[in-house]
């Protein structure tokens, strides 16, 4: 015989009990939740413009040695509250209701997603989108600590085979990402962020290329041939000159096209130290 439902008063709170072993977690939670998000973009100046994505959207908080677990249920409730204005400046209100729903000291929040520039050809105009991946992460104890991730496709050519080749010279794809921090009081758009880093590469790609387009950007890549060393010192350069930016970690990765490895380099800086 099936026995009725206790009344939900009722239901035993396990994850509320205590834990014996002493043994606090850094971070636990959710993860991987596809969630559509709408983001405030600079729309025609003004800052009222929106765009939709879905998201990959990871969830934690630290958990205090003496309590057993935390309430998964409770990250998907504060997520459903808020998901309909999520920006770099509205993740203070998700962190916010994460600590106080969950009763957490600390709490961390991360949110990755394609976002789409329109971008034009060089040439013939043509319009375009181009899709990067975005992440905003957020970790917060009642200071708020905000980091966004992008990565940008583009182009670099090798110097080196440019100036040993009686003529022409190997290129390949390669992945700029940058890590920022942005100072107090200051705001970053995604577009921003994406302008400044895209021209440190030999040339830009491009969604939509007509012939003439495609000359355009062959030349350029040519005619400004860079080493990996050369787009990640360039990408510091910008960042230096930024003074929004507080802190930034600047990769890229190169795709060799006649090798069977990649190419890589790195810088970090925190110029709040210097």
């Amino acid at each position: 015989m099936i026995q009725p439902l206790k009344e939900p008063s009722i239901l035993p709170d396990i994850q509320s009990t205590g834990d014996k072993r002493k043994i606090a977690i850094d971070k636990v939670g959710v993860k991987g939740i596809r969630y559509p998000i709408t983001l405030r973009t600079p729309g025609h100046g003004d800052g009222t413009g929106v765009a939709h994505t879905v998201a990959s959207v990871n969830m934690y908080v630290a958990l205090p040695h003496e309590q057993k677990g935390t309430h998964m249920s409770r990250f998907l409730e504060v997520l459903n509250e808020h998901h309909e204005s999520l920006s770099s400046d509205t993740l203070s209100d998700v962190c916010k209701s994460m600590r106080e729903r969950l009763k957490a000291k600390e709490v961390h929040l991360e949110l990755t997603f394609p976002y789409f520039i329109d971008k034009k050809a060089p040439v013939t105009g043509q319009s375009g989108k181009l899709d990067i991946d975005v992440t905003f992460e957020m970790a917060s104890n009642g200071v708020d600590d905000f980091v966004m991730t992008m990565k940008v496709p583009a182009t670099s050519l090798c110097p080196c085979s440019k100036e040993i080749s009686a003529y022409g010279a190997h290129n390949q794809r390669c992945e700029m990402t940058v890590k920022v921090r942005v100072a107090e009081g200051q705001h970053l758009w995604i577009e921003d962020l994406f302008s400044i880093v895209e021209k440190c590469a030999s040339t830009q790609v491009f969604s939509v290329l007509k012939r003439p387009d495609e000359k355009w950007v062959t030349e350029r890549a040519y005619e400004n041939p860079k080493f990996v060393e050369d787009i990640v010192r360039d990408m510091a350069v910008a960042m230096n000159a930024d003074d929004r930016i507080v802190w930034y970690q600047c990769f890229s990765e190169n795709f060799e096209s006649i090798h069977n490895h990649n190419a890589y380099a790195f810088i970090e800086r925190d110029k709040r130290g210097d």
